[in-house]
């Protein structure tokens, strides 16, 4: 059972583990998921300022170089823009599609013109400053803007005045080529001269501003230029090519609904392994259900029906996947209908026994009575007249009568009392030798016993064991006598002992008739009788039990060896007693 109990820890650890580990990783893509899905976003409401954000993400810089990612550098040329990173000392350590002419090296009046004025040569620039573990780098992205560059012409010209009407036609051509808007407002944000598409009103205090911040959420991109001297501001308007009709969400908002679908997927994810679970565990415990119920109704030799084997095992017998983990379990109700079985086999076979002693009993018990009876009516009667030697000879035939009657009750009181080991042992150390010698010499000058020729062979040794010197004898009392009473005269009964490493060995054997198969394996059941209607001499069917409960009583055991017409030889083994 360890092996199911280390099999079943694991199991469950690893399906807990494995679920664990399984949610860790879905949190994991859902969050890089959601940090793409935002930096995508900055990319959309901030371009190209968000462009470089990515840049500096996926370049990996060390002091002398820095290494963009192949696919990156497709995309800046893709998109005609170039890209630097500048190390500390002013030097370019990483490059994509930079312009012929450009330095390798940046001087430090350089390095702040191009952040002062966003701009180097003819090109426009987004820049950012970056430190990595004490490493600071300045990363470039350039790009060309012609049409912003148009819009400064025009600014330039008129100086920030209000055009006349003829200067207004002109700007509207001009504009208007350019696929673009010029609104000028004055300080309190009305439109003052609109040229080209219509747009607002009148702008709202924080809408050029939001518009600056956030380009990529607006349909135009808007380049805006203030004149302190006249108070106007000019607003142009060109087409933003990056702007998507995507619903103007909020990130807070993004973000919930982005940790619903991460929660539902969860729930179901948990769901199904719940209902995973359900259908791996609950069969089994079904399968169980239904032959506990087998087994109540006692029917235990099918521990599973056809249909239930099949689900069970594979055609090569082998246990399917979703029993294996309990595949000590049903070698185990296998082990237990078959104990069961043998049990119920046994009750049977010991009721059978018990009707058959109690028939035999019942038989042996009604002669002595019928003697005792008839003996009993006829002195009661007083119709005859007895003799002394009549009289001695009725007395004699009822003690023994009545002392067969006490052996059979007594047999049967020790059976049960052996049984449930309720004897009390006075184990002494007994020299084996001596004592073997004198059990067979009882036998050997007992008168009732005749045409019975008994041989003792002693050790060269003396040899001590741990008996009850009562129940010992009574044990070796109930072996010979069984020898004695189920065998014809003129047998040869021969004790003899041997040593063994820790154990000594009492074999008492006979020449007789022997014994069959079936006799042999009911020797020692209780109520088993050995003899037939033929004998003359009854017993009670427990001296051969008694035998082996005292035997194993005192820590030995004890092996039968017969066939029919070759004899019979009962080997008692005990610890000998160092």
């Amino acid at each position: 059972m360890k092996s199911i109990k280390r099999r079943l820890t694991f199991h469950f650890s690893f399906q807990f583990i494995s679920l664990f580990i399984c949610i860790l990783l879905l949190l994991c893509a859902a969050f890089f998921i959601l940090a793409f899905y935002l930096s995508n976003e900055e990319v959309k409401h901030d371009f190209p300022s968000g462009t470089l954000s990515l840049l500096v993400t996926d370049t990996e810089v060390t002091e002398n170089h820095a290494v963009i990612p192949e696919k990156i550098q497709k995309q800046i040329v893709k998109e005609n823009m170039w890209y630097q990173v500048i190390n500390e000392s002013g030097k370019v350590i990483g490059e994509v599609n930079t312009p012929k002419g450009f330095p390798d090296r940046y001087s430090v009046a350089e390095l702040v013109q191009m952040e002062e004025t966003k701009k180097i040569k003819e090109y426009h620039l987004v820049t950012s400053f970056e430190k990595f573990f004490d490493v600071p780098s300045y990363y470039v992205l350039g790009y060309e803007n012609d049409l912003r560059d148009e819009l400064q012409n025009i600014y330039d010209k008129y100086q920030g005045k209000l055009p006349n009407e003829k200067e207004q036609k002109d700007i509207t051509q001009e504009i208007v080529k350019s696929d673009a808007s010029l609104q000028i407002l004055n300080s309190t944000g009305h439109i003052v001269v609109s040229f080209g598409e219509e747009r607002e009103v009148r702008y709202r205090p924080l809408e050029l501003i939001g518009r600056k911040f956030e380009p990529g959420k607006y349909d135009t991109i808007t380049t805006n230029f203030y004149d302190k001297k006249t108070g106007y501001t000019w607003v142009f308007h060109t087409p933003n090519r990056q702007h998507t009709d995507i619903v103007n969400a909020s990130v807070i908002k993004q973000i919930i609904i982005v940790v619903i679908v991460i929660a539902v997927t969860v729930l179901f994810a948990t769901i199904a392994f719940a209902v995973w679970n359900a259908f791996r565990y609950g069969g089994p415990l079904l399968l169980f259900t239904s032959w506990l119920e087998r087994m109540g109704n006692g029917n235990y030799s099918e521990v599973l029906t056809d249909k239930e084997k099949k689900r069970v095992f594979r055609k090569n017998g082998k246990v399917r996947f979703q029993y294996r983990l309990y595949e000590e379990v049903i070698k185990a109700f296998y082990k237990m209908a078959e104990k069961l079985s043998a049990a119920e086999k046994e009750r049977t076979k010991l009721e059978l026994t018990r009707e058959e002693w109690m028939t035999g009993i019942s038989h042996d018990l009604r002669t002595p009575i019928s003697t005792i009876q008839g003996y009993g009516h006829m002195l009661e009667s007083g119709q005859y007249k007895w003799t002394e030697a009549e009289l001695k000879e009725i007395g004699e035939t009822l003690r023994q009568k009545g002392e067969y009657m006490v052996e059979l009750v007594e047999d049967f009181s020790l059976a049960f009392k052996l049984k449930n080991q309720a004897i009390p042992l006075e184990a002494k150390p007994l020299e084996i030798n001596q004592f073997l010698q004198n059990v067979v010499l009882k036998f050997v000058n007992d008168r009732t016993i005749q045409d019975v020729h008994f041989v003792y062979q002693p050790l060269n040794e003396k040899v001590l064991v741990k008996v009850d010197k009562r129940w010992f004898e009574r044990m070796l009392d109930n072996i010979i006598f069984n020898g004695i009473k189920h065998n014809p005269p003129h047998i040869t009964i021969k004790l003899s002992i041997s040593v063994e490493t820790e154990f000594i060995s009492i074999e008492v054997k006979d020449d007789g008739v022997g014994m069959d198969e079936s006799v042999l394996e009911n020797l020692f059941e209780r109520y088993y009788r050995g003899t037939n209607t033929s004998e003359k001499k009854e017993g009670s069917g427990l001296g051969m039990n008694i035998a082996k409960a005292i035997c194993e009583l005192h820590g030995g055991h004890i092996v039968v060896r017969s066939a029919p017409g070759v004899g019979t030889a009962i080997t008692m083994k005990l610890p000998i007693l160092r």
